[in-house]
Parts: C-alpha cells; structure tokens; sequence
C-alpha cells in the first residue's frame, strides 16, 4: 500500500470523548480535554468542545499552558462531545540513550517546579528508597529508564486498584494501580534522583498493538527533562507507542484534571475513542529502530 504522505506525516488519527453528567444543581466546571497547542500544526479537524444543552464556553490557558474551558453545567443531565482529527508521523516515540542528566545548578529556571514534592507525589518519603534502588545506575537516559523497568514490574495494573486520593508512596506499598499511579511513582523516584519530571495526560490507542484491545480511556505517562529537552517515558507499558497525542502536562495529576467539578455530581456515561483514520499506516512497532 502506498503511503500518503504530507510534510513527513504518515497517518491519521482520530480523537474524541463521550461523557454525560447529571446535576441536581447549577454546577461551575472547568474542562482541561482539547490537544495540547504543541500539536496544533498537526490539527486537522478540531477538537471543539460541543454541550447539550448549549452552553457558553469561555477559554483559556492556565499556568502550564494547557487548553482549558470554564462552563456552568445546568442542573439536570449535560452531554459533553468531541471529535478531531490530527496528523501524526506514525512513528513510536523517541529513544534517545545518548541524553545525559544535567546537575541542578545547571538546569533552566523553568524545570525546578519539577523538582519539588507535589500532593500525588511525595518525594519527601520515598527518597531514600530511590537512592537504594537507583543511584549506582547510569544518570541520563539510562536512570529514567531503569526507574520505569521497576516501576513496570512493581505495579500490578488494573481499574480495581484506582483511587483518586492515591500518591506515589501508597502506590510503591500497595503495588497496584492505573496509569496514573504508575506515572506518579516513576516521576516521584526521578526527582528524588534529581531528574525534573512532569505529569501527562492524552490519547494512546492500540495503534501498531496486537489484540486482544482493551476498554479505551485516557492515558498518563511522564516526561523528563534530559539531554537539554523533555522526553516522553511510559512506565504503564514500557515500550515507545505509536499515536500518543497530548493533551496537557504539570507537575501532577492535579493539575491535568479533565474534569474539574465545583459541585455535586454524577458521571453517567463516559467512553474515549482514539483510532487510526482509514488510508493511513503507521509503522509497525517491531520494524523501527531507536
């Protein structure tokens, strides 16, 4: 099959979400759901955000950059939509062995916020447990890299285990949980090991997988800043991945809520897609070297 290619972009992929909520009152929300503006030269169909019933939509760009939307959902049932379409090079992510750990005098001002402790990430106890673990391993690449192969073996995933109140330390003594609890734990151990490292939120399909697929949701990972830029990791499947699309970075889970709720609330329905568009190919995973 011949690929279609334009400006080095192999493939296609569409993005969106489904969700219904139900209020017994007026209900402020603030949603954090569109692609981050990074990937806005890749934008095909935008991601717009539709409600039902209408609704006024003010935007807006917090601290990180994110795409944020402040709506006052009414009470009663509130349909929330989208349905975009971006480019993408079909390629897994990047591998880079060669990026070396910077000392913390010599870092950019803006990666010392991803130095500190956060609410989902509690360095303060877990740093002597990082050094046992993970000083005699290689700094750079190979450090971040060992820290996710643990991270990867010493969670047990499941949507049983999630828990919204659940930090980097509860996770490593629990030794279960979901994407996000894999990606608090590994960003914890990198910035007790001096290693800047942010929260991230986006789609990650099936792209390039074999089956058996499981239920589509949204997906977390990290990236760390190494070799003078940030890199993607992902300790939940530790593998580069072919489509990852993202949607917003900060120092935690906190900061990259999808959804945040100033009232009460019920999530009724709640259903992601993320699937490559027909007449696009991506490469398969065991044929790209890093």
């Amino acid at each position: 099959m011949r690929l279609e290619k334009t400006k080095n972009k192999v493939m296609r992929i569409r993005v969106g979400y489904e969700m219904i909520y139900e209020c017994p009152q007026p209900t402020p929300m603030i949603l954090m759901l569109n692609v981050h503006f990074t990937r806005q030269p890749d934008i095909i169909v935008p991601d717009r955000l539709i409600t039902d019933p209408p609704l006024a939509v003010t935007p807006y760009r917090d601290m990180f950059g994110n795409w944020c939307n402040r709506i006052v959902a009414p009470q009663g049932r509130l349909l929330l939509t989208a349905n975009g379409v971006v480019n993408d090079t079909g390629l897994p992510d990047p591998v880079v062995p060669s990026s070396q750990q910077y000392r913390v005098q010599d870092l950019p001002d803006e990666c010392l916020m991803y130095l500190l402790p956060t609410r989902y990430c509690d360095t303060d106890r877990l740093d002597n447990i990082a050094s046992s673990l993970f000083a005699n391993t290689p700094p750079g690449w190979a450090r971040v890299q060992a820290i996710c192969d643990f991270v990867h073996r010493h969670i047990e995933f499941g949507y049983k285990h999630a828990r919204k109140t659940k930090t980097a330390w509860e996770a490593y003594n629990e030794r279960a949980g979901v994407c996000r609890d894999f990606a608090h734990l590994a960003i914890s151990f990198c910035r007790c090991m001096n290693i800047p490292a942010r929260y991230c939120t986006g789609y990650l399909g099936d792209i390039g997988m074999p089956p058996p697929y499981g239920t589509m949701d949204f997906a977390a990972w990290f990236e760390a800043y190494i070799g003078g830029q940030w890199h993607v990791f992902d300790p939940r499947n530790n593998i580069p991945r072919i489509g990852r699309v993202l949607i917003a970075h900060g120092r935690d889970a906190a900061d990259v809520a999808i959804a945040t709720t100033f009232g009460p609330n019920t999530l009724k329905k709640f259903v992601v897609w993320t699937d490559e568009v027909a007449g696009y190919a991506a490469a398969p995973l065991a044929s790209v070297s890093a």
